[in-house]
Formats: C-alpha cells, structure tokens, sequence
C-alpha cells in the first residue's frame, strides 16, 4: 500500500534484506515466499450489461460525465477489509464506486494474492483499483512500511513469472470484470529504494502488461501512478513506459500542512493543480487522470479549514477536465494528530461528504 514516496513515505525505514535468504526459503512473516498456484481461483464477476447513455463509461472506464468517487479504507484490527468499507460509507451517506487496496509480491494469502474473498465481495458493486508493489513486506498490511525489494530488473528478467506473477494474473483474468491496476504506484519515490534505474523500471512494466497479455488477461485498466512530486519531474519522465502500455494516469498530492516538515496551508486547487498540469503538459494530454490518493492534513488551530479544503472539491474540480477519478487516502500517517489525513469524524468528514454528494460524483458503476 502506499506510504507516501513524496511525504511521509519518507520517514518510514525500509528493510534491505538480501534476496538470496528468500531464494534459499527463509520466509517472511506469513511463512515463505511463493503462492498456491492457481487453486482457488476467483468466479467470474462480470455481469449484467453495460451502462449507455452520454455519460456511460468507455472501454477503458473513463467516464463521459463527472469523475468516479473513490477512497483506500485500510482493514480494521480484526483483520477486515469489508467491515471498515462498509463503516466508512455509511458515514459518508454513499457507496464508494472505487475501492483501492495495495499488495505486494509475496505470494501469500494476506497481502500477495490479488483479489481476496473481501476484494471480490466489494468488487460485486464497485470497482476494483489493485496496487502490486515489486516488493515483499515485513509485516502484515505493510504496518510500519518495512520491504524488501524484489529489483525491476528481476522482474523485467521473468524470474518471479512462473512462481509469483503468472498465478496472480490467472486469478485476474478468472475473476473477468475490469479492474484498475498499477505497478509499483508513486514509482518516482522507488528508484532511491533501491528498486532499479528509470529504464530497468520501465522495462520491467512493459514485461509486466506483456504477461498480461500472454496469458490473455485482458480486463485489466493499467494506471501509470506517480506522487507527482515535481522535484522529480526528470525522473518522471524517465520512468513513463510510453502510451501503448498506459490507460490512465495516476498522482497522488496533498495539503501536508503542518506535518512532514511543511508548514503552508494549500487549498484543494493549489494543492493539485502543479501537478495537474505538469502531468498534462509533459507526459499526456490524452490519457484520463486519477487522482489515486488524496486528502489534507488538519490545521488543529482552525478546524473549520479541513471542512472548505473537502467541501470546494466539486467547484474546482470541473476545471480539471482530465481528472475522472478521485481516490480518498483514509489512513493516519502517523500518531500525531496533525498528520491525520483521514476523514473519519469532525470537519473533514462533514466536508468530505458534503462535496461526495455532488452530481458530479453520480455515475453508474458498470458491473462488467
């Protein structure tokens, strides 16, 4: 999941463990590296027809009108996925249209296989954004944000295909429905990981959507998701893997005001438009954009700026044309109450639901 490559991520160790202890079978947490192959594997999701009309979706899920609404709910304590989505919807007065949720490449049942049982329940009447990182986490959920890498230029090489990669794209393809999917998302924040050069990257994402290919997944929307952090525009540009592998792109941006070592308040346009329109000018001006994570960090001395950050979202928001989804980050970042991005209670929830309530965020979710 993501951890903020041009934020918080930072501030999260990152484990190097070498890669020749899970070779040799010395496990992670969830007891070894490798997953069970293709038992298991998803029913067929798609169903029903297609929505028409002038507003319907195209083929690659960007819809005509307004812009999908969408958030990233981390599980409870209790190991839930679907307890707390539910929770948060009710909250927020609505159904989500788009659930994010993140894995790595362990292979395991919690966190390395795509399209759990909870992912599928939620998937019946909402859409799907994966996120597969080319890493294996120390702990379950990526609790502290501790890694290993796998390399890029170790996937780009095929060997993880037979024992990690082609099993999950198999469960993908089963499943049927289209799903949103991104590659190591907030790619630019990857390379000082460790994770590889621009060009082992790119390399190792043409690989990737080829496998997909091969084995005939083809229900899959691929996400280009970048923190579009513009200190890292040169490498940004570097790691895009050209428009014949790319459907939509990604940027995730926020108002860290007072938390992370930023103490200016961004509004809601000022905190997305940079970015906006750097991506527009330099990398597509075609592709449709999602805003894969998004929130604000609270200003504890005026609470009530929380609530316009959320509540102008649907005024600003129809000046970005190109944005035609928008995915809430609902996670605390850290203990300290100026890093809590969530909107969970008090003025950024009033605001938050009072802008989901929008037309703009009223499009007929496709079942197929």
């Amino acid at each position: 999941m993501s951890r903020h490559r041009a934020g918080p991520r930072r501030l999260y160790a990152v484990v190097l463990v070498a890669m020749a202890l899970f070779v040799a079978g010395i496990g992670v947490w969830a007891g070894g590296f490798g997953g069970k192959g293709d038992e298991d594997l998803p029913k067929n999701a798609a169903s029903g027809t297609l929505p028409t009309g002038p507003c319907a979706p195209d083929d690659k899920l960007a819809p005509e009108c307004g812009a999908w609404w969408g958030a990233y709910i981390p599980y409870d304590e209790k190991g839930s996925l679907t307890e707390p989505v539910y929770a948060f919807e009710k909250k927020i007065g609505r159904k989500l249209d788009l659930v994010y949720t993140y894995h790595d490449m362990s292979g395991n049942d919690l966190d390395g296989k795509l399209l759990t049982d909870e992912e599928q329940e939620l998937g019946r009447d909402r859409m799907l954004m994966l996120a597969w990182e080319s890493t294996v986490w120390t702990e379950p959920h990526h609790e502290n944000y501790t890694e290993t890498q796998l390399g890029w230029k170790n996937i780009a090489s095929g060997q993880y295909d037979e024992e990690i990669i082609d099993p999950q794209i198999r469960r993908i393809k089963a499943y049927g429905k289209r799903v949103f999917f991104s590659f190591d998302q907030e790619v630019d924040a990857r390379i000082k990981e460790g994770a590889g050069t621009p060009a082992e990257y790119v390399a190792a994402y043409r690989h990737l959507y080829e496998r997909f290919e091969k084995l005939g997944a083809d229900n899959v929307v691929w996400v280009w998701t970048v923190s579009g952090y513009l200190g890292s525009a040169d490498e940004m540009k570097q790691l895009y893997p050209g428009d014949d592998y790319v459907d939509w792109i990604g940027m995730d941006q926020y108002n860290y005001f007072g938390c992370h070592n930023t103490d200016n308040w961004k509004d809601f346009e000022e905190s997305q438009r940079p970015t906006y329109d750097w991506l527009l000018e330099n990398i597509s001006a075609e592709k449709p954009l999602m805003m894969a994570e998004f929130a604000t960090a609270p200003d504890l001395a005026d609470p009530d700026r929380q609530y316009q950050w959320y509540k102008e979202i649907p005024s600003v928001i129809g000046s970005m044309p190109k944005v035609k989804a928008m995915v809430h980050w609902n996670r605390a970042t850290s203990d300290e109450k100026r890093c809590d991005l969530t909107v969970n209670e008090g003025p950024a929830l009033k605001g938050y639901r009072e802008a989901g309530e929008s037309r703009y965020f009223r499009q007929t979710v496709p079942t197929r």
